[in-house]
């Protein structure tokens, strides 16, 4: 009966905190990529927020190839008024 008691103590005393030491190794790096898993999941939400008028851009770069056309036009017509 002693020696189950002695046994007890031993895993309580010994084995018990190397577990926990052991498994606090294991969680704190794993709440640390947590972390940084949802840092990148909302940053990367604000990168497709500024990313929606890409497309309205090549719309701009479209009217400005058209108007520089025309802009010549007009300074070569109004160019022997002035």
């Amino acid at each position: 009966m002693w020696l189950w008691w002695i046994g007890n103590a031993v895993l309580l005393l010994a084995v018990v905190p190397v577990v926990l030491l052991l498994a606090n190794r294991v969680i704190r790096p794993a709440l640390e990529i947590k972390r940084y898993a949802e840092d990148i999941l909302e940053h990367g939400l604000g990168l497709d927020q500024n990313l929606e008028p890409l497309p309205a851009v090549a719309d701009t770069r479209d009217l400005v190839s058209a108007a520089k056309g025309l802009a010549v036009r007009y300074v070569g017509a109004a160019g022997p008024l002035l």
